[in-house]
């Protein structure tokens, strides 16, 4: 479940890939974790291209993602979504929660 981070000022892009499912979640959302406590980002963007299964798991990591960035004051939004993530988040109503692009 490899993450990949670029950017820089304040903004910053994590790239998220596989599958985000039951087993995988909570490395995720540990290296999440561990990357914003680092970097301390004002703008958040979760790039979705890489993930190749989600389920209710993924919607645990977003959550997660967005409560610590309100935490430090700022802003997450998702991207480029595959369909199959796409129907996990459209069917929790992510889209009211969190930004996807």
């Amino acid at each position: 479940m490899p993450i990949t981070i670029s950017g820089s000022e304040g903004a910053v892009t994590m790239l998220l890939s596989g599958e985000i499912d039951h087993h995988g979640a909570r490395v995720m959302m540990g290296e999440l974790e561990e990357a914003i406590a680092a970097l301390l980002p004002r703008r958040l963007t979760l790039d979705l291209s890489g993930v190749t299964f989600m389920d209710s798991s993924g919607i645990a990591v977003l959550l997660r993602a967005q409560k610590r960035m309100r935490a430090l004051g700022g802003t997450v939004q998702v991207t480029a979504v595959p369909p199959q993530p796409r129907r996990v988040l459209d069917a929790a109503g992510m889209g009211r929660l969190i930004p996807i692009k």
